[in-house]
């Protein structure tokens, strides 16, 4: 493994811009009308679902007719066929044997690709049900495990700049235990950047653990939440992507910062055409995994003094450019409102996102 040394911004690379945007800020720039890939790079390939796209249905206990709750992982890949999606990534913990098999006929017959959700070890003795876990997940078929280092948001997690130091340590402990059991498995672990690391924290940690088993699940909406141009993310973290969380992003201001939310695809401010045409030149073989989260927009509290405790040199330039694609994004729809809808309603509201990001990217971005 490599030394870690620190660095302090994202690797300067080329950016597509639409020109009438290339005076204006990095983030601004990502805000374009869709681009018309090269055919030569693009393959037609049917888009996955990550279980957060169903995070209201997921084990619901909601008495309903029309959307009743996922019980299990096996109800999942059924809806998902049904749907017309590629595969599914989905949590492993606590699969049986007998169950890991019921999954692999299943997935087998539906003909759909299977991605595992595991959570990293937090001590040596944890090690063990991690490998148990990833050893199941590999029985049903998968070869890629998605995790993350935090499960919360970074400006809500660490009061202290000394927490989040902390929380960095045992993170990359964590998964130094793991790359030895995803070695020793020829398992995939791919880290989402999960409004925790920054990108030149996240490559800081890949480049330590210089690990051919150790990459990223891109989510391609989250580091917003911190300040960073969406575009700019992708394109640097493609180079270690094997997986995705594949969204489309709307935002709008509000007194202590701005309100973020995944939308339909189709609906937000990235090039999405963009984004599929960057991974696949740096990874035939990456997966795209819907995760279109239906709730209410997130607060991204970046004018409070207590957002910025756990960055120690987060350029005020990238607040500036934040805020004002921010206040130059406008849409013909509306934020998403769930909490004030019944519990059919967020079911039904739920579904419809995820339909219409499906036809979105049948129809325009070639993932049929």
């Amino acid at each position: 493994m490599t030394a870690i040394t620190p660095q302090t911004s994202i690797p300067k690379q080329g950016m597509d811009r639409r020109t009438f945007l290339q005076q204006s800020s990095a983030l601004t720039a990502a805000m374009v009308m869709p681009t018309f890939p090269s055919k030569a790079k693009r393959r037609s390939r049917k888009m996955g679902v990550s279980v957060a796209s169903y995070a209201i249905r997921w084990r619901s206990r909601d008495d309903s007719k029309t959307y009743p709750g996922f019980a299990n992982a096996l109800e999942l890949l059924e809806h998902c066929h049904h749907l017309g999606a590629g595969g599914v990534q989905v949590g492993v913990r606590n699969w049986t044997e007998d169950f890991a098999g019921k999954i692999r006929d299943k997935r087998e017959a539906l003909d759909l690709y299977l991605e595992g959700q595991i959570s990293l070890p937090k001590t040596e003795q944890e090690a063990d049900s991690f490998e148990t876990e990833v050893k199941r997940a590999k029985e049903a078929g998968a070869k890629i495990l998605r995790t993350v280092c935090l499960s919360g948001r970074r400006y809500e997690s660490f009061p202290t700049l000394e927490s989040f130091q902390s929380f960095k340590r045992s993170s990359i402990q964590s998964l130094e235990w793991t790359e030895t059991i995803m070695a020793r498995h020829h398992m995939k672990l791919a880290v989402e950047n999960h409004k925790d690391w920054r990108v030149p924290e996240l490559l800081e940690i890949l480049k330590h653990l210089d690990s051919e088993w150790i990459g990223v699940t891109l989510d391609t909406g989250n580091n917003i939440s911190l300040l960073e141009d969406p575009m700019a993310v992708v394109e640097a973290l493609a180079p270690y992507t094997m997986t995705t969380h594949f969204k489309d992003m709307a935002f709008e201001e509000y007194e202590e910062g701005f309100l973020l939310s995944e939308v339909p695809l189709g609906q937000g401010v990235l090039d999405l055409n963009r984004v599929i045409d960057l991974c696949l030149e740096a990874n035939p073989e990456v997966t795209f995994n819907l995760e279109m989260i239906t709730r209410d927009p997130l607060k991204i509290p970046c004018l409070k003094d207590s957002y910025w405790e756990t960055f120690e040199d987060l350029p005020g330039q990238d607040l500036a450019h934040t805020l004002k694609a921010v206040r130059q994004f406008d849409s013909p729809h509306a934020m998403p409102d769930v909490s004030n809808k019944s519990s059919d309603e967020k079911l039904a509201f739920e579904e419809q996102n995820v339909k219409k990001s499906f036809q979105f990217a049948q129809e325009s971005l070639g993932l049929k």
